[in-house]
């Protein structure tokens, strides 16, 4: 049992009498969800061996690539793409990025490369960027090998100047055909008014003639201007600033950095798919969620009993540190104020069988008596009870006969109490279950109440036993009267929304829950029993089934 699990029996109580347990702090949950987390560790292995295998791949893969670089200066056009003049030093860099991945220039370097590669897939292998602030443009081309990475990239820049070229020198070759077919009318133009003023007489029509002359002629001095600068701008596309040489190294970050990146990768998958099992997991996995369910502490947890496979013991009573945790927890119990005002405790179940939840009524009575408390153990089990089979009566102590209620109305209880030796601790009494005919007739008689009044006597505890909460109404029957519930569990086969279940059907019909009691599968619960019926109930006047009368093959198995 541990206190930073659980907060004490004696927690703040909200108004009604219900018990508050304070929050978590955040820390402390953010521990608790990793720790869940933690559970799932074959899905973290999991996503760290994808990474790793990942990792690797990558790794390999890149161990046989290199990557050569060419840098190339742009130089501006003295004509763009619409075929007008630009501004000096106007250049797009985006626009050339782009041209330098075209599949015009990937072609051409295709055919200077003399390679059976198409062109897409040498696009594909091709790099280009624009460092900030400059007109330059980088090539990086990646291959197998290092000679055939430096022989790619210097095509490309090869085949992107080339490229470049013939088109800046297509634009001038069109324009200056533009300006030539605007020249041809004009020069006709200036032949006719020529022959005219050759051949006129007439001063003022001479005048005319000379100035329209005089127009034409300026007009195709423009255009040959025009033409003349065009033939002398300077076509030169840009220069090879560095030029790419074979690389001496593999391009990739290496196997060993692959394969750290792998595992980190891989950790965060497993991390995120055990978070997301974990969401989506109806099942109690720590004792937080127990008493978030609960709204009520955890007072113990049983320690794993370990029993040698030819031994079966058929003996209730612990020893060893398993008794000692039930006596923490009946300290526990004894100090809580809401169990120390009534002195009563139903100990039941979720689901499932009720093995370790007898074992725990057992103990805690021994316990008990131990305190030098008046202990009285009833067993409200009236569908398969067994204590008088499992337990040992007390020799030379005289049965509470006297001071024994009457029968009940329908054969339990049977008007006696058997006195249980304990051992070292003391002894007990016990109301011993059978079965009935009607049990919920049974659980509400006057008979039951009046055993259930034991505890109002001094220095008297009353423990008892039910059968699981989820299965039967039998311990929402003593609710009302018993008041104080104990939950004994094993949190890996519990959902949280049945404790929650649970909870709700305890304080519904009056009481309250005292805590719970956790267990693993096997604690402190002796050998689990099927109940196999091989014939009808017991008659209700029979009493208690001896042994070897009974209607029940009890089969003990693991």
């Amino acid at each position: 049992m541990s206190d930073r699990t659980a907060p004490p029996a004696g927690a703040e109580r909200a108004p009604g009498g219900h018990r508050h347990v304070p929050a978590y702090d955040e820390p402390d949950l953010l521990r608790d969800q990793f720790r869940q987390l933690l559970r799932y560790r074959w899905l973290i292995a999991l996503g760290i061996v994808l990474g790793v295998l990942g990792g690797g791949w990558l790794g390999l893969r890149g161990a046989d690539s290199y990557t050569a670089t060419t840098e190339v200066a742009v130089r501006p056009l003295p004509i763009d793409s619409s075929s007008e003049k630009t501004a000096p030093g106007e250049t797009s860099m985006g626009s050339e990025r782009r041209t330098a991945l075209s599949s015009v220039v990937a072609e051409r370097a295709a055919r200077t490369l003399h390679t059976d590669t198409g062109p897409q897939r040498l696009v594909a292998d091709l790099q280009v960027t624009n460092p900030p602030e400059t007109r330059m443009l980088r090539f990086a081309c990646t291959a197998h090998t290092p000679r055939a990475a430096a022989r790619r990239a210097n095509a490309f820049a090869t085949a992107y100047l080339d490229n470049r070229e013939q088109d800046a020198t297509t634009r001038v070759t069109s324009m200056v055909r533009s300006y030539e077919k605007q020249r041809a009318p004009l020069t006709k133009e200036r032949d006719r008014l020529a022959e005219e003023i050759a051949s006129s007489g007439k001063e003022g029509a001479l005048d005319g003639t000379l100035s329209a002359h005089s127009s034409v002629v300026n007009r195709i001095a423009e255009i040959n201007g025009s033409i003349s600068d065009l033939r002398a701008e300077d076509t030169t596309p840009g220069r090879v600033v560095t030029k790419a040489t074979p690389p001496g190294a593999p391009s990739g970050p290496g196997l060993p950095l692959m394969l750290g990146l792998g595992a980190a990768v891989g950790i965060g998958l497993g991390l995120l798919a055990a978070w997301v099992r974990l969401v989506f997991d109806p099942a109690v996995r720590t004792p937080g969620d127990v008493i978030r369910a609960l709204h009520a502490p955890v007072l113990g947890t049983l320690p794993r009993s370990r029993r040698r496979s030819g031994k079966r013991s058929r003996s209730l009573l612990a020893g060893g540190r398993l008794a000692e945790e039930y006596r923490s927890v009946a300290f526990r119990l004894a100090y809580d104020e809401t169990f120390a005002r009534r002195r009563r405790v139903l100990v039941v179940p979720p689901r499932g069988s009720i093995g370790t939840a007898l074992a725990a009524s057992v103990n805690l009575s021994a316990s008990f008596a131990e305190m030098g408390k008046e202990v009285l153990l009833l067993e409200a089990d009236l569908r398969t009870p067994s204590l008088t089979e499992r337990l040992r009566q007390a020799d030379g102590v005289q049965p509470g006969w006297a001071r024994a209620p009457g029968h009940g109305t329908i054969g339990w209880p049977a008007g006696h109490r058997v006195p249980i030796d304990a051992g070292e601790s003391g002894v007990f009494d016990l109301v011993p279950g059978h079965r009935v005919s009607k049990v919920p007739r049974a659980l509400t008689s006057s008979a039951v109440s009046r055993l259930i009044g034991h505890a109002d006597e001094r220095d008297s505890v009353l423990i008892v036993l039910a059968p699981a909460v989820l299965s039967y109404a039998d311990a929402i029957a003593l609710v009302d009267r018993v008041d104080c519930v104990l939950i004994v569990c094993d949190p890996r086969e519990v959902r949280r929304d049945e404790l929650a279940r649970i909870r709700e059907l305890i304080v519904g019909a009056g009481g309250c829950v005292l805590g719970a009691l956790l267990h693993a599968g096997g604690a402190g619960g002796g050998p689990r029993r099927r109940d196999v019926r091989l014939g009808p109930p017991a008659p209700p006047d029979r009493g208690v089934a001896p042994a070897g009368e009974g209607v029940a093959l009890r089969v003990m198995v693991r």
